[in-house]
């Protein structure tokens, strides 16, 4: 019943050495700063140093998993007699999980003993972290592929992504917002709220003046729309601004009685469009 893995991608913001400890396998979307020869993976690059780089004003582009990396990845776990999970990065955002799609569509007529699943999460950074790990919980329970699968399906809906950034400089380089929307949102000390819609699409959807309504702000959204306010599972990740992270585990702590589950670093992926001091909630919520 258990012969399958889960498998994801570095979308999930969730650390190499946790990944291994939860039995997950990954392959990395890549980043290359402006000026650079080099095409680094998540491992190459510290994230502090990531982040010192974008501040010092190294703009970082990425690139998605391709389907050979996603093909050769995979036929290694069939070869050994194993069925896979893959659980990828919102396709609103990247191609990665497409290409993963592709990459099973080739392989299957070579192991038609074997399964691939694969599903796009419609989530992002400790989003699509937050669904593996559920996922991952669901096979240590017993749990066959299919009904991991299942049971993933009915959460994308459900992972309430909420975010706030700290500089606009960061959206307007992506074509987010207008250079005139940035300088007077700096100016006024504006920090937008962005949540990742049913498309697995980030939108703006409010613009709080300073950081500490911002970070409020996250936690109001828990109280309103939390599944489970006082024993649900908690995600939050941030963009080397740990002590706001801190300070948000803490608010929901005091306001609801419940404990973060996990907090962990935006990578340079996610953190490339986002910018440094982004910082990010995610839970099972009534809706997204």
């Amino acid at each position: 019943m258990n012969n399958y893995i889960i498998f994801t991608d570095t979308g999930s913001d969730i650390l190499p050495e946790v990944l291994t400890k939860w039995g997950i396998p990954s392959l990395d979307l890549t980043f290359k700063f402006d000026g650079d020869e080099k095409e680094y993976l998540n491992a190459d690059m510290d994230v502090l140093t990531f982040y010192e780089r974008m501040r010092k004003g190294g703009v970082a582009k990425t690139s998605a998993v391709n389907m050979e990396r996603f093909r050769v990845a995979f036929e290694e776990i069939l070869r050994q007699g194993t069925d896979i999970l893959y659980l990828g990065f919102s396709g609103g955002l990247s191609t990665t999980s497409n290409s993963a799609r592709l990459a099973a569509d080739d392989l299957r007529d070579n192991y038609p003993e074997r399964k691939i699943t694969v599903i796009d999460t419609l989530c992002a950074s400790a989003g699509q972290g937050l669904i593996v790990y559920l996922a991952m919980q669901k096979k240590n329970e017993g749990a066959s592929m299919d009904e991991v699968a299942e049971y993933v399906k009915s959460l994308i809906y459900h992972i309430d992504h909420w975010v706030t950034v700290d500089d606009l400089v960061y959206l307007k380089r992506g074509g987010r917002i207008s250079p005139t929307v940035a300088f007077v949102g700096n100016t006024l000390g504006l920090k937008p709220i962005i949540h990742v819609d049913n498309e697995g699409k980030l939108v703006s959807v409010d613009k709080i003046r300073g950081r500490k309504n911002a970070i409020n702000h996250l936690a109001q959204k828990y109280a309103e729309l939390a599944r489970d306010k006082t024993a649900g599972t908690i995600f939050i990740s941030h963009a080397d601004c740990e002590e706001d992270a801190k300070a948000l585990a803490e608010l929901l702590k005091s306001n609801h009685g419940v404990e973060v589950t996990h907090i962990t670093y935006i990578g340079p992926v996610i953190g490339a469009h986002a910018g440094p001091g982004t910082l990010a909630l995610f839970f099972v919520g009534k809706e997204r």
